[in-house]
Order: C-alpha cells, then structure tokens, then sequence
C-alpha cells in the first residue's frame, strides 16, 4: 500500500486576488498526496492553466473534472472556443501537464484508504431538478427567469455541436455509465462530479430555483450502483459533509470570498481517503450567499 493521502478542492475561483492568493498557499501534506479538482477553476482559460500548472508541479498527481465555469466562453477570454471544443481543449492542456481528466483512464488509488477508482466525471445538468410544480424545463425556466433567478450559463456556457446543454448531458451522462459498468465490481470508487450526483444536496440552496442547474436525475443511484466509497462535488458553495444510502458526500468549494470570509477559517483540502472521522452525518448545513 502507498503512502499519502487523496485531497480534493473544488470552486477556486482564481478571478478573485483572494482566491489566487489561497490556490497559491495549496501545498501537500505528504510527497505522496494526490489532489482533486473538481471544476471552476476560473472562467478565461489563461487563469485555469497558471492554478493547474502551478497544482500539478506540486501534487504527486492531480485528478481534473470541469466546472461550468471553465466551460465559459467569456467575452474577455482570447481563447473563444465554444461548446464541446472548449472542453476538449482543456482535456488537451490538462494532458500536457499530466493531468488526469474524464477521457482518461480512472486511475485507481493504492494509498491508505485504497483501493479505490478514482472516476472524474463530466456530466452537466438536464433541467431535471425542476420546481416543484413544473411539469416541464419550459415551465420550471420560464418561473426562474420571473423571479430573477438565472444562471449565468444561459449567457456563456454554449453546448455545442449538441443543439442544447440538456442534449450535451445526456450524451455524457450515456458515455460514462457505460465506463463505470465496466469497472471491476470488486473495487470501490471515488465519484468525482462538479455537480451533485443527487438532488438532496440542492435543498438547502438559499434560491431553490436555482437547483435546475445543479445536475440531473439520470444519476440519482450512481453511488450506489458503482460503489462509491465517497462521493465529491462542489458547484453550490455548501462546503459540508453529509450521508446518503451510507455514502459520503464530500462538497469541496472554495466559493466566492464574499461567502467564505464570514465562515470559520478551514483549510480548504479536503480529505477524502483515508476516511476522516467522525462519520459524515446528514444535516442541512450552511446557505449559499450567491449564484454558482
């Protein structure tokens, strides 16, 4: 069995000098920890390459999965590529610096607390996590959009060459639970998604509107039908740790500094494997203060 620990961050947000400030204070604990990244870097390709850069030449390796944030196309990012390309091109960068990232094979964690399948996901959301109420994603946006709740992503994130972002999940959704069904069923997993895997870690948003946003129902029983040890997911700004059908579910984000300067200081690594004690306990947790 190898030695260090799998750590996992989430929602950086590099934008913020704050934030940059925090990505650059990120060291290991041991030569032998591996971190997760799971999403929102930063918006303009630039920021997401120097924090990715400057994580890979510390970490003994680093495990990359996309936020929606990265898949930006920003009016002020050089870089405009759009849709699936963006994606791509950052898979491409991510190689380059040897980072693992969900076109990857899943790496398999031999460390305390192993072995696990360490599976980065790239799943996007369908509009599935609707209103209470709305009987379809017409109706569930059009009450979003009266209220003055909308994610940014309807200005930025373009899906293509799918004709929309719920086509564009669906097809990754397909995709990657085909890989996972032809994991070795004896070895757990550590799932790796920037949004939830279930809808329960939505309830507690200050805008429940928002939810829509936030993932899709096609992946409701993935920590149990692939074995997950642990589940880890930022996207909501709700750093907690909470139980589902006896898995832990581990939201890593960092968050904007307006939400985390009001909070106890943390350290801002989680640890994933080995197992931290106590065991994870469901609760509702903190509200989020803005829009992911």
């Amino acid at each position: 069995m190898g030695t260090g620990t799998l750590l996992a961050v989430s929602d950086l947000h590099i934008a913020y000098e704050e934030n940059r400030a925090i990505v650059e204070s990120l060291r290991p604990r041991s030569e032998g920890d591996w971190l997760i990244v799971a999403g929102d870097v930063a918006e303009k390709y630039a920021d997401v390459a120097w924090a990715l850069t400057l994580l890979s030449s510390r970490f003994a390796k680093v495990i990359w999965a996309p936020g929606n944030h990265e898949l930006w196309t920003h009016p002020e990012d050089p870089v405009a590529l759009r849709g699936e390309e963006r994606y791509l091109h950052l898979v491409e960068l991510c190689r380059g610096l040897g980072i693992s990232t969900p076109e990857d094979p899943y790496l398999v964690w031999h460390g305390e607390g192993g072995p696990a399948t360490v599976a980065p996901l790239f799943l996007l959301y369908d509009y599935s996590f609707r209103v209470p109420g709305a009987r379809t994603k017409e109706e569930s946006l059009r009450l979003a959009h009266e209220a003055g709740i909308v994610c940014t992503d309807e200005f930025h994130l373009h899906p293509d060459p799918y004709p929309t972002r719920d086509d564009w999940c669906r097809a990754r959704v397909a995709v990657t639970e085909r890989r996972l069904a032809a994991l070795d069923p004896s070895v757990r997993t550590v799932l790796v998604n920037h949004f939830p895997l279930t809808r329960l870690p939505t309830r507690v948003l200050r805008y429940p509107l928002f939810a829509q946003w936030c993932g899709t129902e096609l992946t409701a029983d993935w920590h149990v039908r692939f074995r997950a040890a642990a589940v880890v997911y930022g996207h909501l700004h709700i750093p907690r740790v909470t139980s589902e059908d006896g898995v832990r579910f581990e939201e890593v984000s960092v968050g904007y500094p307006r939400e985390w300067r009001p909070r106890p200081p943390r350290d801002p690594l989680r640890r994933i494997l080995p197992q931290p004690q106590p065991q994870p306990q469901q609760g509702t947790g903190p509200r989020t203060t803005g829009n992911p």
